[in-house]
């Protein structure tokens, strides 16, 4: 059996700090058949420079944010199956040749997770994050944590591109509400790096997460008065 093309798809917006990082993580896989896509959602810093060092497809748009970024990358992507990047995160060597290689086994999953550990910048103190009641890890789940056929991301419509945080977990809410198998590996697939900046730190006053939840009822309410 051929080895399934996988595509990486890294939206970055103004990542010159850790881009080059992550970049050759996802160069040093051991898995061989992936793509890179990398959309640059109108970044103004080294990004670009950065970005074509590498064998990377690369997208330029103007700044949409990253549901936007993310579907723009899907789309221009070749694979069978979809893993995502942030430029702030690392890959260990096997992330894909485990989760490829799980995928091909179990054709009945459409999505698998794995576990995250926690790199922290500049002597920081890992802050005390929630733990995802599902899933267990701290911090929620991280979209980069997955690898997902590109069959399921169609199927639920990928990324809402009205969300400009949290969008990830609003595509693991609806990719259970369509009812897609999804499994979760005891070994580390992501690096997620905290460095005082990230999104999961910061997030707005109206939580887009609770949209998301409330969205999910509306749709199950209208579909039982049918």
């Amino acid at each position: 059996m051929s080895t399934p093309l996988v595509s990486v798809v890294v939206a970055v917006y103004n990542g010159e700090r850790f881009l080059r990082e992550a970049l050759e993580s996802v160069f040093r896989q051991t898995y061989d058949s992936y793509e890179v896509v990398l959309v640059d959602d109108g970044s103004t810093d080294r990004t670009a420079e950065i970005a074509r060092d590498f064998p990377v497809r690369y997208v330029r748009q103007s700044n949409q944010g990253s549901s936007v970024a993310r579907n723009v990358g899907v789309a221009a992507s070749r694979g069978g199956l979809i893993a995502f990047l942030d430029h702030d995160d690392v890959l260990p060597r096997d992330k894909l040749s485990l989760q490829a290689g799980f995928l091909m086994d179990r054709p009945d999953v459409d999505c698998v997770l794995g576990r995250q550990e926690w790199i922290v910048e500049g002597g920081q103190e890992p802050p005390d994050l929630p733990r995802d009641p599902l899933f267990g890890d701290p911090g929620g789940i991280a979209l980069g944590s997955a690898m997902l056929r590109v069959e399921a991301l169609e199927a639920v419509g990928g990324f809402d591109a009205r969300y400009l945080y949290a969008e990830d977990r609003d595509l693991f809410v609806r990719l259970r509400e369509h009812g897609m198998a999804i499994a979760v590996l005891p070994e580390t697939v992501l690096y997620r790096r905290l460095h005082g900046h990230n999104k999961t730190l910061s997030p707005p006053a109206s939580h887009p997460l609770l949209r998301s939840l409330r969205e999910k009822l509306e749709r199950e309410r209208s579909s039982e008065r049918r």
